[in-house]
């Protein structure tokens, strides 16, 4: 798996009409399908009055993880289209929903591939492309009794608090570069029990602490 990806820095839109009929792009970042939810359903909010969401994703670098959906357009005429433009950008972990309000005029199934494409396209050049680092991201679970150490730990090895909680318990989401996980997981475990690397059955299992894998960013 490459340990680098392109994808959008933030969220972009895009317009595009034809014969009256108005599609609006929404582009967003994202990196689980629970995130891709909540932008559809914020959008569906925002515009309760449109004929169709038609939208399509992409996460990941294995290229398994994708889709598009016509919202009642004719089949492969939208979400085919606007997934196609987030390939053709060579993008991953993106989200993008096209809005159509319908002006009336059928435009036949070139002229609604074409307005997909196009408004996706708009959505995209306008935004910020960027590599990123492939990044597992963990979330950590401790008992207070613990907190000196564990922050103790991700700061030495310099890993990105990306989250962090404390409630009955200490919950932080950190983020750790692809290729370098096994390795330092190890190494913040070993740091946290006061352990050598060699003493695998002292930092294996840590009485209050709980390491546990969420996504790939």
């Amino acid at each position: 798996m490459e340990d680098a990806y392109q994808t959008i820095a933030g969220p972009s839109t895009g317009e595009f009409r034809d014969r009256g009929s108005k599609f609006l792009a929404y582009a967003y970042p994202v990196y689980d399908e629970e995130t891709i939810n909540e932008h559809l359903l914020e959008l569906k909010k925002l515009h309760p009055k449109a004929r169709h969401h038609c939208y399509a994703w992409r996460l990941g670098t294995d290229g398994l993880q994708f889709r598009a959906n016509d919202d009642g357009e004719p089949s492969g005429t939208a979400g085919r289209p606007i997934l196609g433009q987030i390939d053709s950008f060579e993008l991953t972990n993106v989200f993008v929903v096209v809005v159509r309000y319908f002006g009336g005029t059928k435009l036949g199934t070139s002229g609604l591939i074409n307005a997909y494409k196009v408004s996706t396209a708009a959505a995209l050049e306008a935004a910020e492309i960027e590599e990123r680092l492939l990044e597992a991201v963990y979330q950590v679970e401790f008992e207070y009794s613990l907190m000196s150490d564990v922050m103790n730990a991700v700061k030495q090895y310099e890993v990105e608090i990306i989250k962090q909680e404390f409630t009955d318990k200490g919950y932080l989401q950190i983020a750790i570069r692809l290729s370098e996980t096994e390795e330092k997981l190890m190494r913040i475990r070993a740091q946290i029990a006061g352990a050598f690397l060699e003493e695998k059955e002292k930092w294996e299992t840590i009485e209050g602490l709980e390491i546990e894998y969420k996504f790939t960013r």
